[in-house]
């Protein structure tokens, strides 16, 4: 789960990419949009934002082209810390629960900001908004949706304590423009409501002071 606030979103991590990369040809990324079968096995492409490393013929939602790496082959997407997608299997294997269910969360963590449903996150992760649904809280204890909350929320909490943004503010920036929601969501999160949380957190600082 993310630590620091950094303009309302979360210090990304770039992927080691190696020499094996080359170069994205205009023909190669008609392949990736139109799902061509018939460049399988002749390249493979990787998300810089996902982590995920596909066959041209993937179902999943085209990515941003500058996110994009082209390798030759699955080992070099491999050897570059890419995983193998869970929908068009790559190398021909199940990625572990585990490792999709770490992807999920990576790019929850990354992206909170942003309007994350069960579908489109499912759709980036490339799998099934039932299944991920499923194995996610197979392997996490909670869903999807409850993770998201749960980043938001300590987000927030980070804010109120470090700065004076306003709660409709703080709402914006964890990725909830409905603040009554918002108040809503971390009330039932945290017992508080967001004023009353800084508040707290004013008095205790207060007495910490008085005792010092």
């Amino acid at each position: 789960m993310p630590d620091s606030i950094n303009n309302g979103h979360i210090e990304s991590y770039d992927h080691s990419v190696s020499n094996d990369v080359e170069m994205i040809t205009d023909e190669k990324w008609q392949a990736i949009i139109n799902n061509d079968t018939a460049y399988n096995n002749q390249f493979f492409y990787a998300v810089k934002s996902t982590g995920i490393f596909c066959k041209p013929s993937c179902k999943s939602r085209v990515p941003k082209k500058e996110n994009v790496c082209i390798f030759p082959n699955a080992e070099q997407a491999l050897r570059a810390n890419f995983r193998p997608c869970k929908r068009c299997k790559p190398t021909n294997e199940n990625l572990p629960d585990s490792e999709w269910v770490d992807v999920i969360t990576e790019y929850i963590d990354k992206n909170f900001t942003e309007k994350l449903t069960l579908e489109s996150l499912a759709n980036i992760c490339h799998g099934s908004p039932y299944h991920m649904h499923r194995t996610f809280k197979k392997i996490k204890g909670i869903t999807p949706v409850e993770y998201i909350q749960q980043v938001r929320v300590h987000v927030a909490k980070r804010y109120l304590i470090q700065t004076n943004k306003a709660i409709g503010d703080i709402a914006i920036c964890v990725g909830m423009a409905n603040v009554a929601y918002f108040i809503t969501l971390f009330k039932k999160k945290t017992g508080q409501t967001p004023a009353q949380f800084r508040q707290m957190i004013k008095m205790e600082e207060k007495n910490n002071g008085n005792k010092d």
